[in-house]
């Protein structure tokens, strides 16, 4: 019982946990340390065996309960009390001063002073402490409901279990990974001979959703916290104050903000931090600042559009840039044999990972470019976008430099090798349509989750097949055995099992997705369904003209032209009269609206997806979509009904409002299939 436990050790539990929390603030939130990590470490495990023999101390926010527990079996959904917005950016002192512009005439007021913070490149955290005591750290998720992660927060240092003050708060803010932290993992990492990672702020996001909290320990994260969201006190009346309030209850602010008079100010700070060379000081990574109106007045009379607030922006640096040099061009091979140059680079490290090919797109992009074998070039990676040769550095030439001429033969090609320009495009291809690389890049397409969607059927599996020789066309995969598949290695009976259970699910295939599989050139996901959905069986697609495909609106010449060859070749014909022996093609019509009972409700509609989503992934939204009537576009215009806005939404976000054209959250598009 607690009466029993004596003064002299309840004085002591009292007297470690002021200590701890003293230095864990003066080591982790203030980076003062007056105490070495050792002697902190071993405060904390007197306090530990302390605790283990009188249980009845052990309080909420005591340092021990830092602690990791045991796996979570997985992460439990919240609904943000706040929601939690994103910020609109700008790339060039033109689009700041734009900013400037648009605050000025909304506020009325000449003088505007902004607070400039820096952009933390890691993972936001939203936290909501009750009375003081920390309740939830949620993450952003899609801005209405984020995941539960309060147990891996609860291991980050810098994150207060008890602020200094029983208040009730809603804080918003940035987990991140030291640079150096990364370092050391990667040494671990290369001990092992495991790959190494890229950049901290993706081990960090990968960290937070780790179901062991004992990994989120390991990896020692760091916060800042950088927003109040709510407070049952007075809201300060500016956001340096915001700032400063954030700092009086024991959070970990970034020191480094300030407070602009004016827009000229902020483009300083801007390109104050935009140098490498600042920016390399730091222990953490940055890819801009953010610039918020200063007055909380001015804000709220601001206000928010449907994604992100008026008073706020993110200035974003410029794309990270590195030189590197081509040790090589070569030519990859598509599923249709469309040939693509593919400059093979000397591995360089750019925006945190390391690249070592760029794709030339075709013959005229070698042209323009003048890029050659043994060229120094710029590449430009913005994001995970695939890096791009921007220009050659031209000066650097020795004489040595090898111009690139599309060859007369391409081994990979299949057959003699042969390849052809396309007419009237700047593409090269096979002459020969049938090589085994086409055809293996075929049957990779037809078991993906787009086509025929067979669970199991990876890459791996293929190549095994086609070794084997027990398939050679994808109609093949529906003859399988289970006698044939037991004898190949690495096949135990449950994953055969499980194989042809998918298989066999697949089976039945609407028509958009038999056609998707078919891999006719220039028609992908949305074509498909445009053909499926206006002519309503395969026969009907077979048997149209070229005029009568030409006249459907989203199918020019050239997709009409290509369709029309495609039905013609014999090969193809053999392959879709073997296919029909095989599967049960579902016709649009009859299943639109089946599956839900609701009939055509998005019968005209057109939507638009963009972002990430948290309760199903694209595919399924765009097949939900098309059950109901409705489709789907990969573009926003004056005809868009719809965008469905998820988790960190880009241009079409941006598009869409520009054009009036109504946005919806995940939540709002879910009410509305239900």
């Amino acid at each position: 019982m607690s009466g029993t436990i004596p003064k002299n050790i309840r004085d002591r539990v009292k007297k470690l946990r002021e200590t701890i929390e003293r230095h864990r603030y003066l080591y982790h939130v203030l980076d003062r340390p007056e105490m070495s990590e050792a002697a902190l470490d071993s405060l904390k495990k007197e306090l530990y065996d302390i605790e283990q023999h009188y249980p009845e101390l052990i309080t909420p926010d005591s340092p021990t309960q830092r602690v990791a527990g045991e796996p979570l079996k997985q992460f439990e959904k919240v609904a943000h009390k706040v929601p939690q917005w994103s910020f609109n950016d700008a790339f060039t002192e033109q689009d700041i001063r734009d900013f400037d512009g648009r605050v000025k005439k909304v506020v009325g007021a000449s003088d505007i002073s902004y607070t400039c913070e820096l952009k933390i490149d890691g993972l936001k955290i939203v936290l909501e402490y009750e009375k003081g005591y920390l309740k939830t750290a949620a993450t952003r998720g899609n801005g209405s409901v984020g995941e539960n992660v309060t147990m891996n927060v609860r291991t980050i240092s810098s994150v207060p279990l008890r602020l200094k003050r029983d208040v009730d708060v809603i804080v918003e803010g940035e987990i991140w990974m030291g640079k150096s932290q990364l370092e050391k993992i990667n040494k671990e990492q290369q001990k092992k001979g495991l790959p190494l990672y890229a950049n901290p702020r993706n081990v960090a996001a990968g960290s937070i959703r780790q179901l062991d909290p004992g990994i989120v320990e390991r990896r020692k994260l760091d916060t800042f916290i950088y927003d109040l969201a709510q407070t049952n006190e007075k809201l300060p009346a500016s956001q340096h104050e915001e700032l400063e309030y954030l700092r009086e209850l024991g959070f970990k602010v970034n020191p480094n903000f300030c407070v602009a008079k004016n827009i000229g100010e902020v483009i300083a700070f801007w390109k104050e931090w935009e140098n490498p060379k600042k920016r390399d000081q730091l222990d953490y990574q940055l890819d801009g600042i953010v610039v918020k109106v200063d007055r909380r007045e001015y804000q709220e009379k601001l206000g928010y559009t449907g994604k992100a607030p008026r008073f706020g922006i993110a200035f974003k640096f410029s794309p990270e840039q590195a030189t590197t040099t081509v040790e090589d061009i070569r030519l990859q091979v598509g599923r249709t044999g469309v040939l693509t140059p593919v400059a093979h680079l000397r591995p360089v490290l750019v925006a945190g990972s390391t690249v070592s090919r760029a794709t030339l797109h075709n013959e005229d992009e070698i042209k323009r470019l003048d890029v050659r074998v043994g060229d120094t070039v710029i590449i430009q990676k913005a994001g995970d976008v695939i890096p791009d040769i921007v220009s050659v550095v031209k000066e650097m030439r020795t004489g040595k430099e090898k111009p690139y001429a599309f060859p007369e033969f391409v081994p990979d090609c299949g057959g003699e090798g042969k390849i052809e320009r396309i007419p009237g495009q700047a593409a090269w291809r096979c002459v020969d349509k049938n090589s085994f690389i086409q055809q293996k890049r075929k049957l990779y397409h037809f078991a993906s989750k787009i086509a025929f969607d067979i669970d199991g059927l990876g890459p791996k599996i293929i190549d095994a097949l086609l070794e084997a020789k027990l398939i050679s066309s994808a109609p093949d995969v529906f003859t399988l055995k289970r006698g044939d598949l037991l004898e190949l290695p690495r096949f135990a009976e449950k994953s055969v099992d499980n194989l042809l259970a998918s298989v066999e699910k697949a089976r039945d295939v609407t028509l958009a997705r038999f056609i998707i599989s078919l891999s006719i050139p220039h028609v992908g996901e949305e074509t498909a369904h445009l053909l499926a959905d206006t002519f309503g069986a395969l026969d009907a697609i077979q048997a149209a003209t070229f005029d009568e495909l030409n006249a459907v609106e989203g199918i020019g010449d050239i997709v009409a032209q290509a369709i029309v060859e495609w039905f013609k070749e014999k090969n193809n014909k053999e392959l879709l009269k073997n296919f029909l022996k095989e599967v049960k093609i579902s016709s649009p019509l009859k299943l639109r609206g089946v599956a839900e009972g609701r009939g055509d409700i998005f019968q005209g509609k057109t939507f638009v997806l963009t972002g990430s989503m948290q309760t199903m992934d694209r595919d399924e939204a765009k097949e939900k979509i098309r059950l109901l009537g409705g489709s789907v576009s990969g573009s926003v215009s004056k005809n868009t009904d719809y965008v469905v806005a998820g988790e960190s939404a880009g241009s079409k976000l941006d598009k869409a409002q520009e054009l009036g054209v109504k946005i919806i959250t995940e939540e709002e598009f879910l009410k509305m299939i239900k």
